[in-house]
């Protein structure tokens, strides 16, 4: 199945500068999974050494952030659209 992946400007250089991609699976962890298997520069921006998320890596389906819901093993529609959103450090 084949769910949209919004892509984030700082990361599109490494997903062959395209702002969305579709990409195949079932829930969150198998869409960036192939995402990644895709695109393999992409892992170590969105995931640490030990294989998890990175702290600073959001990822929503929907607008709703996974973390509120079944994290990676949230299940995903056809209709669902999975944005990836690095949190920004800021101040002055």
């Amino acid at each position: 199945m084949s769910i949209k992946v919004l892509i984030p400007a700082p990361l599109r250089r490494y997903a062959g500068n395209q702002d969305s991609l579709q990409l195949d699976g079932q829930s969150v962890g198998e869409v960036m999974g192939d995402l990644t298997a895709r695109y393999g520069e992409l892992k170590k921006h969105l995931y640490g050494e030990d294989g998890r998320l990175r702290n600073f890596v959001n990822i929503y389906v929907n607008d709703e952030d996974i973390r509120n819901l079944a994290q990676e093993g949230t299940v995903v529609q056809p209709t669902d659209v999975i944005s990836i959103v690095p949190s920004i450090a800021g101040g002055r």
